[in-house]
């Protein structure tokens, strides 16, 4: 924390509590007795009388600002003021991941001993995979992990790596990363609508047949590569199956347009540095599980 930080947040608390110290004993000083005196403040024919605060609220008020200046003594909470005990929130969080780590160790090497295919079918692992699938993938792919707009749906039979125990294992150790290269340059407007009509017909869609021919002749020379010469994919690449009618960015003429037109650079992140073995073998058979 820089130091002007540090000295505004001792400055700003002392000033406070010193403050509401003052308040407190100021008022405390107008007597224990009541009084018929008013404060002037009147609602509905009812009158707020001007009587000090009763004992036990004033010792209860007293006793907070004492806790208070007690608790930043021990903890931190005065800028870069470490505290007694030297606490964090960070170191605490670490302590109790390696305790729970520990306790559940034993359990996790049995699962990682057995197939991702075995322990897909278990309740438990399920039931923990689940909550590393909501700690981790479900910001992207979902609570129900069917994916949105640019993040696949992992509940169907449709791959871009593969849907196989290993190859969901290698995506969430190593990540992938997406390259569909922008064609705006290489075909120009007539050339990418020609393309987009012809990745339209693949879908068993009525299309332009002159400007469909015109299109296959472009994907054949620019496409085929990846996509494969049918359209079909190729998991290798991540290259989508294009004759399917399951679109990650839209399959609407205008939305495979823009995706010739632009490019695709979708990346997921690896999770092999964050995620010990046994995590990632239980992760896997979870998102397996999903679709089978």
């Amino acid at each position: 924390m820089a130091s002007f930080w540090h000295w505004w947040i001792i400055i700003l608390t002392t000033v406070t509590i010193v403050g509401i110290t003052w308040i407190l004993l100021a008022n405390r000083k107008r007597g224990e007795g009541t009084t018929e005196q008013t404060t002037g403040h009147a609602h509905d024919g009812i009158e707020e009388y001007d009587n000090p605060l009763p004992a036990w609220w004033f010792y209860m008020f007293v006793i907070t600002i004492v806790w208070a200046i007690g608790y930043l003594i021990v903890y931190p909470g005065m800028g870069n003021y470490p505290g007694l005990i030297g606490w964090t929130q960070l170191e605490q969080h670490r302590e109790e991941v390696a305790a729970a780590d520990e306790r559940y160790s034993e359990m996790r090497s049995r699962y990682l001993a057995m197939s991702v295919e075995e322990i897909a079918k278990d309740p438990a692992v399920v039931k923990m995979g689940s909550r590393l699938f909501g700690n981790n993938c479900a910001q992207c792919h979902g609570a129900d992990g069917k994916g949105r707009y640019g993040f696949p749906n992992l509940t169907d039979d449709d791959w871009l790596w593969g849907g196989s125990p290993d190859a969901i294992k290698t995506a969430l150790l190593q990540g992938r990363r997406a390259a569909m290269p922008a064609w705006a340059s290489v075909l120009g407007d007539e050339g990418i609508a020609a393309a987009a009509e012809y990745v339209v017909s693949l879908n068993g869609r009525t299309t332009d047949p002159e400007l469909t021919a015109q299109g296959e002749k472009h994907f054949q020379m620019y496409c085929a590569a990846c996509h494969g010469p049918d359209g079909k994919g190729n998991a290798i690449f991540g290259a989508p199956n294009l004759t399917n009618g399951i679109w990650l960015y839209g399959g609407t003429r205008e939305q495979i347009a823009h995706t010739l037109r632009a490019g695709r650079n979708g990346v997921m992140p690896a999770f092999g540095d964050s995620l010990t073995e046994d995590k990632i073998h239980i992760l896997t058979a979870y998102v397996y599980s999903l679709s089978n």
